[in-house]
């Protein structure tokens, strides 16, 4: 049985101080090496990982080289650095299982939207829909919107998080409020 995770912005290869020395790095170098040695402990070559975008900067050729190796079977969710030739480069990989600007998952009665971007509210129940999302560099996992659920490198000390995890987590808080 394969595993589920979720990542996003990576920014593999992102040479900017802002990204790789807040994430508490030396060098961008030593960011890319902890994110792929991160990743590839937990998954594995049949799991499945959503990455909610914003895979890699820099150059192209480089940046793939680094994406290639990691494990799983990647379903991105097109982030805003996502250029249209880092998507066609992506749907040359073995590892990117499929590439859309979202997904929807159902557990239960509750509706997971996989996005970049965070959601406000979907056209479902909104008692029962959850924004799970990147994009905005927070540290914490969580924002004041109790639905929203953020599984960027940044709030997760540049892993990707177990799927029952994050839902463990949701149901926490929700116990909580």
């Amino acid at each position: 049985m394969s595993n589920i995770w979720l990542i996003s912005d990576t920014h593999l290869n992102h040479d900017k101080e802002f990204v790789w020395k807040a994430r508490g790095f030396d060098s961008v170098w030593d960011m890319n090496n902890a994110i792929i040695e991160r990743w590839n402990e937990v998954v594995k070559y049949d799991d499945i990982v959503y990455h909610l975008g914003d895979v890699m900067m820099g150059d192209l050729d480089a940046g793939i080289k680094l994406v290639k190796q990691l494990n799983g079977k990647i379903r991105l969710a097109i982030g805003n650095h996502d250029s249209s030739n880092r998507i066609d480069a992506f749907r040359n990989l073995s590892n990117f299982d499929d590439i859309q600007f979202g997904y929807r998952l159902k557990d239960g009665k509750k509706t997971l939207l996989l996005t970049h971007y965070p959601l406000l509210s979907g056209n479902f129940d909104s008692s029962k829909t959850y924004s799970i999302h990147g994009h905005t560099h927070s540290p914490n996992p969580f924002c004041e919107y109790d639905m929203m659920y953020n599984v960027n490198c940044d709030a997760h000390d540049c892993r990707p998080v177990a799927y029952e995890d994050m839902i463990a987590a949701i149901m926490q808080r929700k116990n909580n409020i």
